[in-house]
């Protein structure tokens, strides 16, 4: 890989981590709803098993979806059920001063596994293996790409918990915080249209 190409992965890998998604939509209600440590299990489950997931498409997992265009629709559809079902869980999380504190933080495990249903992933994913690896697929070219997602992924991710941490101080009333997880629940909602009409 030449020093350009491998500077353009640096900033695509970057910029598709540091925006707005539902990983990282996630981690900022995770951040405001259950704090920062509580929710870095489920930042290093976004960053190893998104990386796992490039390198398993760069040996040749991606080119399933061009012999079988339904395994696409299959995953659009397993996608949006989980992603509305997700929403409905950070929209009705209860806040922490309740004397019952239902739901939980996911886990590495969960957060890793997301990954497979997650479509901003699976483009992100997809799309670098397939500009970002001239001599095609193979183990190699696959791991210099999963290793830069890796390691551009987890400070990005980082700011999106951090910035929720931050929220929390100033969602101190439970009404706030409840408005704060709708909002959090319909902007996730919102990432689901270019699944449907990008």
């Amino acid at each position: 890989m030449s020093y350009d190409l491998f500077l353009a992965l640096v900033g695509f890998a970057f910029v598709s981590s540091i925006t707005p998604g539902p990983n990282n939509l996630m981690l900022m209600a995770s951040g405001a709803n259950y704090g920062f440590y509580r929710t870095f299990p489920h930042m290093l489950g976004i960053s190893l098993g998104h990386a796992f997931m490039v390198t398993m498409v760069g040996l040749g997992l991606g080119q399933l979806f061009e012999f079988y265009p339904v395994a696409e629709m299959a995953l659009q559809i397993c996608s949006t059920g989980y992603l509305l079902y997700l929403a409905w869980k950070i929209a009705n999380a209860a806040p922490p001063t309740d004397s019952e504190v239902q739901g939980k933080p996911f886990t590495f495990l969960q957060a890793a596994a997301f990954q497979w249903v997650n479509p901003k992933a699976w483009y992100m994913a997809i799309y670098a293996v397939t500009n970002y690896t001239p001599d095609g697929n193979g183990f190699f070219p696959a791991l210099i790409v999963a290793g830069v997602f890796a390691c551009t992924n987890f400070p990005s991710i980082i700011v999106w918990a951090s910035i929720g941490t931050r929220v929390k101080r100033l969602l101190s009333r439970p009404r706030l915080l409840r408005r704060f997880n709708w909002t959090m629940a319909g902007l996730l909602v919102l990432a689901l249209y270019p699944v449907w009409f990008g």
